[in-house]
């Protein structure tokens, strides 16, 4: 199935929190959107592999995506190799996206940067047709999207553009408390972490606020861009005016 958008996010949780709303808002508009979670968080301090594959499960239905795989690489040791570079090339032109979001390119998570650089490598090199990948074995095509965005994460980066989530956003903070071992749990045994206090949640509603004041809406999304973007025409901000 050919997709217009791929998210990528090294652990489960990662898209929730910072590209949901988009995803929710380029399905409504009839996008067809998929998920490939590069680990399966299972380095995280509360929760198994086993409850976040639930989880991602149960928040992709909430986002409304039909479509997420998980390519179970090693949680904090994988690397920007050859070999973790191939497994998300067939992925790449398996789906042939349009666009590709993907990890912040400097975080306070280390795997974050570096799964960004993965992916970011990965699609440029899934172009090259001398580079061969099989896919249920047959040979794939060469691929290249025509957009790689990183979406922000715990750091703030200044965007290069912004997307108004404003009608997504509840659907958002749902498809986030999906991960209900992560999230603002209370009565569990598992120890606190960096995220787990419902003020982390507020951070995430007060991050979305602060960029929808900028562009004169409610709530917001920000992406870097790895390219300038261009218009053929003035219309492209006419017709959005806020």
């Amino acid at each position: 199935m050919k997709l217009d958008i791929l998210a990528f996010g090294v652990h489960p949780d990662d898209i929730e929190l910072g590209c949901s709303g988009t995803i929710i808002a380029a399905l409504a508009e009839g996008k067809t959107v998929g998920i490939a979670d590069l680990t399966q968080g299972e380095l995280g301090t509360r929760g198994t592999a086993e409850t976040r594959k639930t989880e991602a499960a149960n928040a992709a239905a909430i986002m409304g995506v039909t479509i997420r795989e998980n390519l179970q690489m090693a949680d904090g040791f994988f690397q920007n190799d050859e070999a973790h570079q191939r497994k998300v090339i067939q992925v790449i032109r398996k789906y042939q996206p349009e666009i590709i979001l993907c990890n912040a390119p400097e975080d306070r998570h280390p795997d974050h940067g570096r799964s960004a650089r993965l992916v970011s490598d990965a699609a440029f090199l899934s172009g090259l047709r001398k580079i061969e990948t099989i896919q249920d074995g047959i040979a794939q095509e060469a691929w290249r999207p025509k957009y790689v965005f990183h979406y922000i994460q715990d750091r703030f980066i200044q965007p290069s553009f912004v997307v108004d989530i404003t009608p997504y956003h509840d659907q958002k903070i749902k498809a986030i408390l999906a991960y209900t071992t992560q999230f603002n749990s209370p009565g569990t045994q598992e120890p606190q972490t960096y995220i787990s206090s419902p003020q982390f949640l507020d951070t995430v509603k007060a991050r979305a606020l602060m960029l929808g004041k900028r562009i004169g809406v409610q709530y917001a999304e920000g992406f870097i861009s790895e390219k300038v973007l261009g218009v053929s025409s003035f219309d492209a901000f006419i017709q959005n005016v806020t």
